[in-house]
């Protein structure tokens, strides 16, 4: 899967995501794209693996190491969204928005 970043097209190779993005379609979506994920599982996923013994098929995958990454980009969001206009996304048009993310760098690189 393709998506643009800076008006140049990047491949995607892996998607870090939280528990709350283990749900079995959301994980068939990106294998289908031959995109790795890295999610953990919840409780009660494992729970009914186990239940149903051997046909609960094999768990997903799991890098500890690369899914502590997903904790460095989630705070870094989270002090972008300080910034009023960038957490309610008054901006219509990408190009205003994309100033405003820049100007948010910007100040919180300066402090």
């Amino acid at each position: 899967m393709d998506i643009d970043v800076d008006g140049q097209r990047v491949q995607v190779g892996r998607v870090i995501a939280d528990k709350a993005h283990t749900h079995p379609n959301t994980r068939t979506a990106p294998r289908q794209r031959r995109i790795k994920a890295t999610t953990p599982e919840r409780v009660d996923q494992i729970a009914r693996r186990k239940a149903k013994g051997s046909t609960g098929g094999r768990p997903p995958a799991l890098d500890p190491d690369l899914h502590k990454l997903r904790n460095v980009v989630e705070r870094r969001l989270n002090r972008l969204k300080q910034f009023r206009g960038l957490a309610t996304r008054y901006a219509t048009r990408a190009a205003y928005h994309r100033a405003e993310i820049i100007l948010a760098r910007i100040v919180l690189h300066l402090r």
